[in-house]
């Protein structure tokens, strides 16, 4: 593996990490504001929004120049949102902040990924995705656990007492010293940025007309769509992030009801979750090949059937067999499928492009599943049946995807794409 692959592996480490952890500070920034209820969920809300608003625009600028120097941009507009999060008096304007750090990951995720198609070989993407996809989930654990650390009063007296010599820093609320702490991170993650290797690729210049952006989105929409391996896979992974998004909703809920656990012990299986989506994800780097990569469809069936089984599990051992199994299907089959989708999207129309026409797919899969179980549980529909029916849609679409590229198989061979190198 090239060594500029493992400086992106930091890069993404630190920025993701500091993602993650800034949701719970934002979180305790809003009860700190006096906030209502309803406000919380938005902050994940507006952060995805812009996935899907902007991903006309982010992918062309992602291909427009070097991909290491986007996500130096993106990671100070993160720095940017969350000196805004640190001067927010009010919960809107905290709610608007926090959005801006939703702006710089929006922009950062074409780059992340696509450069990886730039650095890389055809056969070395399997792999890379599974080591990425693998340290992602890694640094959304230990993110979320160090936000919690953070907003802890112990640990924030030692940050607030904390000042440089005749400087009046401002720093007075555990938030406020929670938010510097968490921007050094992502000041961390903007130098590693700094030492991305130039790929050698050629870059678009950058049409900053929005009517010709939008028309090229639509076009390279179109082209991934009917592609058909593009089609198969980029089906996968927008299942996979909406059922995911839903998943840690539903955990949390079948928590307190089967196991009677509060919210911060069923927020700790949503980890056991994370943990078997990164076992996953290795073990599919290092046993599936790229041309393999269509083969693994049949788990996520299988991990539709699996959810279904949490509504018999009453002991907690019981409990983590089961959420460690449905990650690590979940890895195992999205990480080929993701780098399947880069490749062919990489060949038909760059990067860049590719990215965030698979960006827009998968969040606005998560706002749509998120949106049908927020309707269910405003109609007290029990949790059980929830599970059932959210098991059976997951099985039932899988099935639906496979038998699709069995029909495209029937009428023509389209695995010998698989390992082509772009035309130049």
């Amino acid at each position: 593996m090239k060594r500029g692959f493992y400086t992106i592996m930091a890069a993404q480490f630190f920025s993701s990490l500091a993602d993650n952890a800034l949701l719970v500070i934002a979180i305790a920034l809003l009860i700190d504001l006096h906030a209502p209820a309803y406000l919380t969920p938005m902050l994940k809300f507006v952060f995805v929004l812009f996935y899907v608003i902007l991903a006309p625009f982010v992918g062309a600028f992602a291909d427009s120049m070097a991909k290491g120097r986007v996500m130096f941009i993106s990671n100070a507009i993160k720095i940017t949102g969350c000196g805004l999060l640190f001067l927010a008096s009010h919960q809107y304007f905290a709610l608007a902040a926090y959005a801006v750090v939703g702006l710089g990951a929006a922009a950062y995720s074409p780059a992340k990924y696509g450069i990886l198609t730039e650095l890389l070989p055809p056969e070395k993407l399997v792999i890379a995705n599974g080591w990425i996809e693998g340290l992602t989930v890694l640094s959304i654990i230990l993110g979320t656990v160090l936000g919690g650390v953070l907003i802890t009063p112990a640990v924030a007296a030692v940050l607030l007492e904390f000042d440089f010599p005749y400087i009046n820093t401002g720093v007075d609320t555990i938030p406020e010293a929670s938010i510097i702490f968490i921007a050094a991170f992502y000041c961390i993650a903007a130098i590693f940025n700094l030492y991305i290797p130039s790929t050698g690729v050629a870059h678009r210049i950058l049409n900053k007309n929005p009517i010709f952006l939008v028309h090229e989105f639509r076009h390279c929409f179109k082209l991934l769509w009917t592609d058909k391996l593009g089609q198969i896979s980029l089906a996968v992974t927008t299942l996979f992030w909406g059922a995911g998004a839903t998943l840690q909703f539903i955990v949390l809920k079948w928590a307190e009801t089967a196991l009677d656990y509060p919210l911060n012990k069923a927020a700790q299986l949503q980890g056991i979750v994370a943990v078997g989506i990164a076992v996953g994800a290795v073990m599919a780097a290092r046993f599936v090949s790229l041309r393999q990569s269509v083969k693994v469809i049949p788990l996520g069936i299988a991990m539709g059937v699996v959810v279904m089984a949490m509504t018999i599990a009453y002991k907690l051992w019981i409990a983590v067999i089961l959420l460690m199994l449905i990650g690590g299907l979940a890895g195992f089959f999205v990480v080929p499928m993701n780098a399947l989708l880069q490749h062919r999207g990489h060949i038909l129309m760059g990067a860049g492009h590719s990215i965030s026409v698979q960006n827009f797919n998968e969040n606005l899969s998560i706002l749509v599943m998120l949106t049908m179980y927020a309707l269910l549980i405003s109609f007290d529909v029990h949790i059980y049946s929830v599970i059932i029916m959210f098991g059976s849609f997951v099985a039932i679409t899988m099935t639906l995807i496979r038998r699709w590229h069995m029909l495209n198989q029937s009428k023509e061979d389209s695995l010998h794409l698989i390992g082509e190198h772009k035309k130049l």
